[in-house]
């Protein structure tokens, strides 16, 4: 039975800083693709990173430079690191895995299996 679960949103201010958190269970996350999505109210749920099997790693254009996905294979966990964060930031993150290696498809969807609950995050 896999699970992801997410952690670490809140509210914080512009500029301010926030590192997410993807704990996964049943799953060899080390092993597979793993990305982070985030849904704004009333906007289609978009690809923020993505990492694969190797540590490869995929970015939105408008997070690139601020957020760093990175995972800790002994932990099982996944990681978004968000810098200089902006009231566009706001938006419920997802957590994701597919059951590819390495070529993930990030950011279609549908190349992923497996989603977490979503953690809030709010800057303002």
């Amino acid at each position: 039975h896999v699970q992801l679960v997410e952690s670490g949103g809140g509210l914080v201010q512009p500029g301010g800083s926030l590192r997410l958190s993807c704990s996964a269970s049943g799953f060899a996350a080390n092993r597979r693709c793993m990305a982070w999505f985030r849904q704004a109210p009333g906007k289609e749920r978009e690809g923020v990173a993505g990492i694969n099997a190797g540590d490869d790693t995929k970015y939105a254009n408008s997070v690139k430079g601020r957020f760093t996905v990175s995972k800790d294979n002994a932990r099982g966990t996944l990681y978004l690191q968000m810098s200089n964060l902006k009231p566009e930031d706001s938006a419920t993150y997802y957590c994701a895995a597919g059951l590819s290696t390495f070529s993930c498809g990030w950011p279609r969807e549908g190349e992923y299996d497996y989603w977490g609950q979503g953690t809030q995050v709010t800057v303002s």
